[in-house]
C-alpha cells in the first residue's frame, strides 16, 4: 500500500503550477497551510476578487496535480477571493437612459437549482443555536422516514463539529470510486456521509468560509448517493456559510427547525426561521426537543426548560408543530453509544415520537410545502 503524500510532496507538485503572474503556486503566499488526512489533501488558494476567474484555472490545475500524487486518495481545494484592503471602488455606472427594469425576485420564477444526482428530495434539519439536540433529532427523523418505506440518506453538514460518526458508531473511512467520488457509508440502512469520516475526531477544522462551502459542495455532489427518496441534511447551528450554501446550490424541499422550550432557544430559532424565509426555503415545521422530563423512579413530570414554547411559536407563525420529544436519559446514552433509540427500541414509545414527527415532515413534503412561500416572521 502506497503511503499518503507528505506536505513536501504536495508543495513540490504545486511548484509546477503557475499563477497568473507566472510565479509558482508552491511556496507562494497565495497558498494556505496544507492539511492531509488519510491521503486526502485539503488546502485553499487566495487571490484578489478581481482575479478570481483567472485563479479558478489555477485551482483546477492544483487539484488535479495533487490527485495524481502516489498515495493521494483525493483533494479538496477551495478558492478564497477577497477584495484587497485599499482597493479603489469601481467607477459608478452611468445613469440609465430608460426606466430601470425590476430585478427578478427570488423564488420559483428563477432558474431551478441543479439537483443532486441520486437524490429525489432534500430536507435540512436546523437550529438557531447549538446544544438543542438537533443532530440526534435529525438521525431519528431519518430513521423514521425510513420506517415509512423510503430510501434515506443523511449528510452531516457541520464541518467544524461533525456528530454523525459518534451518533452512528462509525469509525472507518469511506471508499472512493476512481479516487474522486466518495461512496457513502451504510449504517442501519441509511446512506451517510460526514467530514468526520475523513479526519480524526479531535482534529480541529480551522477553515475559512470558502473552504467550508467547497467541502460541503463536494460532500453533496461528489458522493455516490444511490436512489434516495430523501436526503436529510444535519445542518450546523446558526445561520452561516453552510446554510447559505445549501439554500443557494440545491433545491431544498424544506427545513425542520429544532428548538427547546426555553425563551433563549426560541429567540435563536426565530433567526433560523427568518434566514430560511429570506433564501426562499419553506419551513416544514418546528420540533420541541427536551420538552419535559419524566422521573424514572416516581414518574413525576418536570418541565425543566419550560414547556410548550415551541408549539406556541409555531402557532404564532402559522407553521406546523411537528411534535415534542421528551428529555430521556436513554436517548442520550444510546446516541453516545452509536445506536439511535429508533434502532434499539423500534417499537418503543420514544421511537414512536420520532416516527410520528417523520410522518408529519413527509406529509408536509408530499403536500407541496416546498412550493409555498415561507411565512412572514414578525418580531415583537
Amino acid at each position: 500500500m502506497t503511503n499518503a503524500p507528505t506536505k513536501d510532496d504536495v508543495q513540490s507538485a504545486l511548484a509546477k503550477i503557475k499563477l497568473p503572474d507566472g510565479t509558482a503556486l508552491g511556496g507562494s503566499t497565495n497558498l494556505s497551510d496544507i492539511f492531509i488526512a488519510d491521503g486526502k489533501v485539503f488546502f485553499s488558494i487566495s487571490c484578489d476578487a478581481a482575479e478570481a476567474q483567472k485563479f479558478e484555472a489555477v485551482r483546477i490545475a492544483a487539484e488535479e496535480a495533487v490527485k495524481a500524487l502516489p498515495g493521494a486518495t483525493g483533494a479538496m481545494v477551495a478558492l478564497t477571493a477577497e477584495k484587497k484592503a485599499g482597493s479603489p471602488n469601481p467607477a459608478p455606472k452611468p445613469a440609465p437612459t430608460t426606466a430601470p427594469q425590476p430585478k427578478p425576485q427570488a423564488g420559483p420564477q428563477n432558474s431551478p437549482k441543479a439537483g443532486v444526482e441520486g437524490v429525489k428530495q432534500i430536507i435540512a434539519v436546523a437550529s438557531g443555536k447549538g446544544g438543542v439536540g438537533k443532530s440526534t433529532t435529525a438521525i431519528n427523523i431519518a430513521l423514521g422516514l425510513q420506517s415509512l418505506g423510503l430510501k434515506v440518506g443523511v449528510l452531516d453538514a457541520d464541518i467544524y463539529g461533525p456528530s454523525l460518526p459518534r451518533l452512528l458508531g462509525i469509525t472507518h473511512k469511506p471508499e472512493t470510486i476512481d479516487g474522486r467520488i466518495l461512496k457513502p457509508i451504510e449504517k442501519f440502512g441509511l446512506q451517510v456521509m460526514s467530514i468526520g469520516f475523513l479526519v480524526e475526531e479531535d482534529t480541529p477544522m480551522i477553515w475559512r468560509g470558502p473552504m467550508v462551502m467547497s467541502a460541503l459542495t463536494q460532500m453533496l455532489r461528489e458522493v455516490a448517493w444511490t436512489d434516495l427518496d430523501v436526503l436529510v441534511v444535519d445542518m450546523p447551528p446558526g445561520t452561516g456559510d453552510a446554510q447559505l450554501t445549501m439554500a443557494q446550490q440545491v433545491p431544498l424541499a424544506g427545513a425542520v427547525i429544532v428548538s427547546t422550550p426555553q425563551d433563549l432557544s426560541l429567540i435563536d430559532a426565530r433567526k433560523g426561521l427568518n434566514m430560511f424565509r429570506k433564501v426562499d426555503v419553506p419551513v416544514l415545521g418546528i420540533v420541541e426537543n427536551m420538552s419535559y422530563f419524566i422521573a424514572p423512579d416516581t414518574q413525576a413530570r418536570y418541565d425543566i426548560f419550560g414547556h410548550g414554547g415551541a408549539k406556541a411559536e409555531a402557532i404564532k407563525l402559522g407553521l406546523p408543530f411537528l411534535g415534542e420529544v421528551p428529555l430521556v436519559m436513554k436517548i442520550r446514552e444510546l446516541s453516545d453509544a452509536g445506536t439511535p433509540i429508533t434502532v434499539e427500541e423500534p417499537d418503543g414509545p420514544h421511537a414512536a415520537v420520532y416516527k410520528d414527527i417523520a410522518k408529519a415532515v413527509y406529509a408536509q413534503m408530499s403536500d407541496g410545502a416546498g412550493k409555498r412561500a415561507a411565512p412572514n416572521i414578525v418580531f415583537e
